[in-house]
């Protein structure tokens, strides 16, 4: 099938590109032509892992390409998928002006049938919002619009594998018709009978994705509910994790416990530095505006919110407890990016985290795998260290921020020598406390007790 991307992102670039490999022809478009030239280039604008080689392969083989002008998208492809950005007003409700635009453009635009699909996050009725705009904007054209909810469950840092091979696929309709183009789309993935660039080669067997079919606004409201909770998870897991450190208990321990319940489930239920990146502070704020507006009280989802929101807070008090005085001390940060496999710093902790502790008078030394260039931009001034032995250099307290695996494997005997005071306070839980102790570090993290009780799990995964 021939298909328009609208929007090359993190969502529109990983879903153009996992389409072609799938063996449609796609095109991308954007309206940010520095970025369309650098993937004209055969380079990308984010770091994804594993997408380079997706998005070369099937730029060589031309089933991807990309154009500056969405009008071409609106012409060429038989799908178009919108996968702009919802960004969050003011107020907390989602930005649609850009969907409103693209929608607009489109039906200017098509000279022949279209399946619209929503890909981008949006609040649920959006899908009736962007039918009256195709109808209104397209009289007389003779064409038709189909529209349909399609929404992602991508994760930076695993999107083509999240992409080639998802747990579900969920598609809002109104008619057969869209939901047989679809269910044509994703055919591949459904079957799993593809070259998978992941695995390079046959697709390992598993268990094929669900196949779910909703109507239009329950399809958006799956999303933005979906998230939502991911992010209730995360600041219920903190908000334990507070306790279990008043309590002398293991939080590594309660969450593994709580979680043997498969009606709970481990996953996402780890406590650190609070959520962040483009989806989840955003959603929340969105979904809470949804609610409200519709009446229903959603207080939960802002206590989570708030929680989240005292978690930097709460790190830099611990770190003032340890250091006495903050004023003057040099800091060594490892992790930007709000998680990691990504160079994502878009509401990162790591964002807060740096505004407080320069108000604080701190020196600070930052290095992350990924994340310099975009730091960079946002900071100009902080100092950039080429890795992370030359950040902990001279430091009188080193904080990890981002869980980078590469950050777990450190020479972290060279680091105790090289720090002025060998105080690591660990955001992320990500190393052992036995360990860290064994080597003679003052070590603190999330929820753990400062000393080993009965067996502290020694690695997390």
């Amino acid at each position: 099938m021939r298909i328009s991307v609208i929007g090359a992102g993190y969502v529109g670039l990983v879903t153009g590109a996992c389409l072609a490999e799938l063996g449609h022809h796609v095109l991308c478009t954007d309206n940010d032509k520095s970025k369309i030239d650098t993937l004209d280039r055969g380079k990308l604008p984010i770091f994804e892992p594993g997408l380079d080689r997706v998005v070369e392969k099937n730029r060589k083989q031309g089933r991807l390409s990309f154009s500056a002008d969405p009008a071409r998208a609106a012409t060429e492809g038989e799908a178009i998928f919108i996968c702009v950005g919802t960004p969050p007003l003011p107020t907390g409700d989602a930005d649609l002006s850009s969907i409103d635009r693209v929608a607009q453009m489109i039906a200017t635009e098509a000279k022949s049938d279209k399946l619209v699909v929503e890909k981008s996050t949006v609040p649920a009725q959006t899908g009736q919002q962007l039918k009256r705009v195709l109808e209104i904007y397209g009289r007389g054209s003779g064409a038709r619009f189909r529209v349909a909810s399609n929404p992602e469950f991508l994760r930076e840092g695993t999107a083509v594998s999240d992409f080639l091979h998802p747990d579900r696929i969920v598609i809002g309709v109104s008619d057969e018709v869209a939901e047989k183009q679809l269910h044509e789309i994703y055919r591949p993935v459904l079957e799993q009978k593809f070259h998978c660039p992941v695995h390079d080669g046959a697709c390992p067997p598993s268990p094929p994705p669900a196949w779910l079919v909703t109507t239009i606004n329950s399809a958006e409201l799956i999303k933005h509910a979906s998230n939502s909770f991911l992010a209730l998870k995360i600041s219920y897991a903190n908000m334990v994790a507070d306790l279990a450190e008043k309590l002398g208990a293991n939080i590594e321990e309660v969450m593994h416990g709580v979680g043997l319940d498969p009606r709970i489930g481990a996953h996402f239920f780890r406590p650190g530095l609070g959520f962040g990146g483009f989806c989840l502070p955003k959603d929340l704020q969105a979904f809470v505006r949804l609610a409200e507006r519709n009446g229903v009280d959603f207080a939960m989802l802002r206590e989570a919110e708030r929680i989240n929101h005292q978690r930097i807070a709460g790190f830099v008090e611990k770190l003032r407890h340890s250091l006495w005085v903050l004023k003057g001390k040099q800091i060594a940060m490892l992790g930007l990016a709000f998680k990691a496999n990504t160079d994502d710093i878009r509401f990162a902790p790591s964002i807060e985290l740096i505004k407080r502790l320069q108000a604080e008078g701190v020196r600070l030394s930052a290095y992350d795998p990924q994340a310099m260039e975009k730091i960079r931009e946002q900071f100009p001034d902080l100092n950039c260290a080429t890795d992370a032995y030359e950040a902990a250099r001279g430091a009188d307290a080193l904080l990890i921020v981002t869980e980078w695996e590469e950050f777990r494997k450190l020479d972290w005997a060279r680091i105790h020598k090289d720090m002025a005071r060998p105080l690591v306070m660990d955001g992320r839980n990500l190393l052992s406390a036995e360990a860290m102790k064994a080597l003679g570090f003052e070590y603190h993290s999330i929820g753990r007790p400062d000393l080993p009780v009965r067996g502290e799990t020694k690695v997390l995964a």
